[in-house]
């Protein structure tokens, strides 16, 4: 859990109830805490909710003066007594024992007989104050569905260890311990345990891996209808499957979700460079070569251009090590794992695909003419050889193209974005700010307001309340399985709106925002900072902006850094009357310092749990009257403090933030039924409007600078990796001017890609933004296939023309079949319901819609372009 999203990483959350919580308490100390921290896995634990002691020694102000007694000196002499150490050493025929004085306090009464010494003699400590064993306020306040009999603890992990491996071990230790205490009216019940969620994602990626193979596998069969064939060209999955396994062991990559991800996006892909070499090997065997010739030839007429296709893939990777943050290291891991599941395919398809094909392939007989089975070709033949006649439709079916591709930038708007999706887990935290000072009475009345308000929402199973101090985080614990009535969006929304609507009675109840808890930075995913120097200015600049927020939909909570005031109470000396009686500043100061006073004392044992013992002056009193109240003495005899200072109310804020040596004011808010890109683009036009003094300035922070940081890192990664794809073409072609036809189909490419989120409504976020970069690679290779045959096909003479129909129904049936075999094994990933649901779906889509798109206008695009920039030799 992240406290208070401070990004904390306790990741196995529990709690521990009984009916005597002495009995809680002492077990969770004494047997839980040490057995679970000496455990490898586990580096912290935290318990919240102990039931401490305290010895209180109260002071009676009279009975001290009577006695002429100073309170400082009193707490000192008690320090003393209260004392064990080494006086020397003692030695008996020749060894040498230390000698030990120890005047330790064991009880109360101990305490209570403490001899103090006075001008009258020595008096007893009870007779000059009240020494009682009182309860602490526990060690942080915490409630679970509105009650506080119980003890909640936290769980971190070692560096060293898994998720799981600190799980199991956490469990394991749990029943252990059960097994050896068998403490009765004790429960253990566990909240959240963080690997749970790892390892259903784990589970659904891998379900979605099997089903892709098997789809793909399916596709094989409808398209080659030949079992054998079917055979040598599907076992590429499992070898494939398995040098990366290798591989990932090698690189020391731990098996996690986003290694499975990478690895189920390359389950569809690992296909494909198997289905281009053995349908050339297979076309060079119908045209009548024994087994071992067309194998060669087969290979060596594809040979450059899979390469190619597979660099292109993987060299769009290389630039995504300039993407920071979490982000950039989640797009590397899946980068690396798809790039190792590509190179182990191509291994693949270059030795054991030829030589299972030069062993056990055999032709199929044909069951219908050869004019029925080439319906499809000649009909493709006649609508290509009709565009390439002329170069004004080549050119009109760029144009129409090209307007399909601007015209779908209107739909941009209305796909959801963020920055990173979230995880299925039924699971969430809400941070509740509340005011300054106040007491524990109002903090338990807001305890029970917040667990009335949760226990109305269906989907709550259970919440925690935990006393940050000038905040509580609320963790929420959702229904799960057949109980699930609403999403996890939905719930947390209607949480939102629950809690904030105690907010809505502001007067009563002592809350000052409600928003998600967030890892690090302000909390909420509007920010926007004012910068000058004159605080009033900067004030009256986050008024202004924040009266522009509220006219805005979807934008709620918004309040400033400089809302967030500490009340304090600022004492105003009287001089004129210090003056008149001779009373000096530094004595004022004494006498408050010594009424206010609260020393420890040290500690001592009760039934063998040490216990701190604090002295203060009069029981209870730290009010302001009994302060003004106060005597202090006079040449004229004792006098009212209230004579000689006077208490003023204060207010002053709890931080000055400073930027690059300039004062700034964060206007903050919270987003409520929209998405971040929406609100970004709402907020980038509130400001574009907005007109600054001179020497001031407002710009975006928090989410919205991250979002708008990541979609320039990622435009500035996809150009990086365009260069890099254009390079490789440029190299196997041999010419600069064919890398540039293929390139033309990247942005077609996005229309199907906007079209793809449009439609599913997925969000465009950091997973979405790595299909997109992957899709650059992919989208690519029918492209490469279809230039490169039509190359070869001139150099062998033939007109343009005729190069380009006949190099489109050469590779019309490899394109289909490696186009759908990609699709269909990333189709599960596409669909996915379960705990990762939000991390595949998005990214799955992308490729899957831009490369079906990108397909079907490869066979008509690309040739038009073509014809449009070659000379016919």
């Amino acid at each position: 859990m992240a406290q208070g999203g401070s990004g904390t990483a306790y990741e196995f959350i529990m709690d521990i109830s009984g009916e005597d919580m002495n009995e809680v308490s002492s077990f969770s100390e004494d047997i839980l805490e040490p057995r679970l921290e000496d455990l490898p896995q586990v580096s912290d634990v935290i318990l919240e909710g102990i039931t401490k002691y305290e010895v209180n020694i109260f002071f009676d102000e009279n009975e001290m003066e009577q006695n002429n007694l100073d309170i400082i000196e009193t707490v000192d002499l008690i320090g003393q007594i209260n004392d064990e150490t080494v006086l020397g050493e003692l030695t008996d025929d020749g060894e040498s024992t230390p000698l030990l004085w120890n005047t330790n306090f064991n009880s109360l009464e101990d305490v209570e007989n403490i001899q103090i010494p006075s001008e009258t003699g020595e008096i007893s400590l009870q007779d000059i104050a009240d020494i009682s064993l009182e309860t602490l306020e526990t060690t942080s306040n915490s409630w679970k569905n509105g009650a506080k009999d119980f003890v909640l603890v936290q769980i971190a992990r070692s560096s060293s260890a898994s998720q799981l491996e600190m799980t199991n071990a956490v469990r394991d230790e749990l029943a252990e311990i059960q097994k050896e205490t068998a403490a009765e009216g004790i429960t253990l019940n566990e909240i959240v345990a963080h690997s749970d969620f790892v390892e259903d994602s784990m589970d659904d990626v891998t379900i979605n891996i099997i089903i892709g193979g098997i789809i793909a596998i399916a596709v094989l069969v409808l398209f080659l209808r030949n079992i054998r064939a079917t055979v040598i060209v599907g076992l590429s999955i499992p070898t494939s499957v398995l040098i990366t396994f290798t591989a990932i062991w090698l690189f020391d990559y731990s098996l996690n979700m986003l290694t499975l991800i990478g690895l189920g996006l390359g389950v569809g892909m690992m296909i494909d460079s198997s289905i281009v070499v053995f349908e050339s090997i297979y076309s060079k065997k119908e045209k009548g070569l024994s087994n071992l010739q067309a194998v060669l030839e087969g290979t060596k007429e594809v040979a450059g251009a899979i390469i190619a296709s597979i660099l292109t893939t993987i060299v769009v990777f290389l630039p995504i090590g300039l993407v920071g943050g979490d982000e950039g290291r989640m797009m590397i891991i899946l980068s690396v794992v798809v790039s190792i599941s590509l190179i182990s395919s191509l291994l693949v398809a270059f030795t054991l695909i030829p030589a299972l094909a030069e062993k056990y392939m055999t032709l199929r007989k044909p069951k219908y003419s050869k004019e029925k089975s080439n319906i499809i070709y000649n009909w493709y033949q006649t609508i290509l050889s009709w565009i390439l006649r002329k170069k004004r439709r080549s050119f009109l079916v760029v144009i129409l193209y090209l307007g399909l591709f601007i015209s779908s930038f209107l739909l941009v708007t209305k796909i959801p974005m963020s920055i990173m999706p979230d995880m299925f887990n039924r699971y969430t935290e809400i941070v509740v700010e509340l005011e300054n000072g106040i007491s524990n009475e109002e903090k338990e009345d807001l305890a029970d307001s917040i667990n009335e308000q949760l226990e109305t929402i269906h989907d709550v199973e259970a919440n925690y309340v935990l006393d940050q101090g000038d905040t509580f985080v609320t963790v929420v614990n959702m229904t799960n399985g057949d109980k699930i009535q609403q999403s996890q969006e939905e719930v947390s929304e209607e949480i939102l709106r629950s809690l904030r609507s105690l907010r809505s009675l502001r007067e009563h109840e002592p809350i000052r925002n409600v928003q998600l808890a967030l890892e690090g930075g302000s909390g909420y995913p509007i920010q926007i900072n004012t910068n000058g120097e004159e605080f009033e200015e900067l004030e009256t600049i986050a008024s202004e902006i924040s009266n522009e927020l509220e006219s805005a939909s979807g934008i709620v909570e918004i309040t400033n850094s400089m809302e967030n005031v500490s009340h304090i109470k600022e004492i105003a000396l009287n001089e004129e009357q210090l003056d008149d009686s001779t009373v000096t500043q530094l004595q004022v100061k004494e006498e408050i310092e010594k009424s206010l006073l609260q020393m420890p004392v040290g500690e001592m044992l009760v039934d063998d749990e040490e216990v701190e013992i604090h002295a203060s002056l009069n029981q209870n009193e730290n009010s302001e009257a009994y302060l003004l109240d106060l005597e202090i003495p006079t040449l004229d005899g004792k006098e009212e403090l209230s004579n000689f200072i006077e208490l003023k109310n204060n207010s002053v804020p709890e931080t000055i933030t400073h930027s690059q040596g300039e004062r700034y004011i964060s206007v903050l808010a919270d987003i409520e039924g929209r998405d971040l890109g929406a609100i970004n683009r709402e907020v980038q036009e509130i400001l574009s409007n907005y007109d600054a003094p001179d020497g001031y300035s407002v710009s975006v922070k928090g989410e919205l600078e991250q979002q708008e940081d990541l979609m320039n890192d990622m435009i500035f990664v996809l150009v990086i990796s365009l260069f890099l794809v254009y390079f490789v073409m440029a190299v196997q072609f041999n010419h600069l001017g064919h890398p540039l036809i293929v390139l033309f189909i990247i942005p077609i490419t996005f229309t199907g890609v906007i079209i793809g989120l449009f439609i599913t409504q997925k969000e465009l976020n950091v997973m979405s933004g790595i299909g997109v970069i992957m899709l650059v690679g992919i989208v690519l290779n029918n492209s490469i296939l279809l230039v490169d045959r039509t190359n070869q096909l001139r150099k062998a003479g033939h007109p343009i023309n005729d190069a380009l129909v006949a190099a489109g129904k050469n590779r019309m049936r490899p394109i289909f079949m490696t186009t759908i075999t990609t699709v269909g094994g990333m189709l599960p990933l596409a669909l996915a319901s379960g705990m990762s649901a939000d991390y595949q779906a998005p990214l799955a889509t992308v490729i899957i819609s831009g490369l079906l798109f990108a397909t079907l206008i490869t066979l008509i695009l690309i040739p038009s372009i073509y014809k449009l920039i070659s000379k016919e030799k």
